[in-house]
């Protein structure tokens, strides 16, 4: 794409100022950014957001150490932490309203496990309780949480996010948000 789609704009802000802006109108605490390629050109546009931002040296291997790192940091920050959301900077359409729902989804529900759903599956943001967090640790490569919501499906409440389908993964994906 020529730049980090972190680093893309949308809206006045990069998309990973939005995520982090999103997150932080949110009931989550504490925020936490993990930041990897391309790290020395990311962080400059965020470095006054409040949040934690951690450099995964290991990024390379793929998502799951992203994921690792983020759940062991986390659990560093908060020792007593009850649950996580993972949520990534490419889906634009994320909302803080659709966060605190799937911690209000947990809260109501009892769920230790709550997805958003889209396009017939489920998937990010997604909340885990801390049951899960050696499950989240034991992900490798380019494993994504998503091995985990197929591994646990009678155990994911899912909540409606209908433009969850909606991530910037090519140029054409870039360009069609702004016909959204």
């Amino acid at each position: 794409m020529g730049t980090p789609k972190q680093n893309l704009g949308y809206q006045g802000q990069t998309l990973l100022q939005r995520a982090i802006e999103t997150a932080l109108a949110s009931v989550c605490r504490p925020i936490l950014v993990v930041l990897g390629a391309n790290e020395t050109v990311i962080k400059p546009t965020i470095e006054l957001t409040p949040g934690n931002i951690i450099y995964n040296s290991d990024w390379h291997e793929g998502m799951a150490s992203s994921i690792r790192l983020g759940v062991r940091e986390i659990q560093k920050i908060e020792p007593n932490i009850t649950a996580v959301i993972l949520m990534l900077c490419d889906q634009p359409f994320v909302t803080t309203a659709i966060l605190n729902t799937l911690v209000q989804t947990k809260t109501t529900n009892g769920s230790d496990i709550v997805a958003c759903a889209y396009n017939n599956t489920i998937g990010a943001p997604v909340l885990f309780n801390a049951v899960y967090f050696n499950d989240l640790l034991l992900l490798k490569g380019q494993e994504g949480a998503k091995k985990l919501l197929v591994k646990y499906g009678e155990m994911v409440t899912s909540v409606p996010f209908p433009l969850g389908d909606v991530d910037i993964d090519t140029v054409e994906d870039y360009e069609k948000i702004s016909t959204i």
